[in-house]
């Protein structure tokens, strides 16, 4: 008899998802403010506030994606691979950048939640580590995502690529010459990684076998949650 996923293993995905895309409508937010490109007549405490939500929403749906990860049967992940990058043996590349990702947004949330005590400079410093989570999501997605290849998974992900993109290049433009090198550093990473992506998606996370490239344990090859997992 086969077994199929289990429900654990459809929240993991849903609560990925919501995750990335929430994660995105922070940073989006958080790049417009910080360029002053508010919609006309919406004060700044609303857009602080919906920036706020936006990351501890994000928080909370990492939780949830974290937890039914390590309670689903299907991969052998620990409560310690998810917050210690890089040790599992479940795809350990890009189950360890999920780590990562993590532990980077919980720094951020944490020092922001104590912003008065660290005061200004020490918790901007800190935050500039949103700017860093976002990708490392994405790569941890497309490398760990069941659903990579899927129609609605794929339209996420260029939605969520996209609006990025975009925000950094009008933040980066507007103003400009000043800080013309700091400007054109953000453009230059935006472009790479965007470009990284082109090239890596169809032999990699798109291309044939992946499952058992990216460090699927051999044993689980043949169950039906790894054969969706674009094996």
């Amino acid at each position: 008899m086969t077994v199929g996923p289990s429900v654990y293993w459809y929240l993991t995905r849903a609560s990925g998802a919501v995750s990335l895309i929430l994660l995105t409508a922070a940073l989006v937010i958080g790049i417009a403010a910080i360029g002053r490109l508010r919609t006309a007549g919406v004060p700044r405490f609303v857009v602080d506030g919906v920036h706020r939500t936006a990351s501890l929403l994000a928080v909370v749906f990492l939780v949830v994606h974290i937890l039914t990860a390590v309670l689903d049967s299907f991969a052998p992940i620990s409560l310690l691979d998810a917050v210690i990058p890089f040790t599992g043996v479940y795809r350990p590349l890009w189950l360890g950048l999920g780590a990562l990702g993590f532990d980077l947004l919980l720094a951020v949330v944490i020092t922001s939640l104590m912003r008065r005590r660290l005061g200004h400079d020490r918790w901007r410093a800190v935050h500039w580590m949103a700017y860093a989570c976002w990708p490392v999501a994405v790569l941890h997605g497309f490398g760990t995502g069941s659903d990579v290849r899927q129609t609605w998974m794929l339209a996420i992900d260029v939605i969520c690529i996209v609006a990025v993109l975009a925000s950094i290049v009008a933040r980066a433009t507007i103003g400009w010459p000043d800080h013309a090198r700091l400007r054109v550093a953000a453009l230059g990473l935006a472009s790479a990684f965007a470009l990284g992506l082109v090239i890596w998606l169809p032999g990699g996370p798109l291309g044939s076998h992946w499952a058992r490239r990216a460090g699927t344990p051999a044993s689980l090859l043949g169950h039906p949650a790894a054969r969706g997992a674009h094996a």
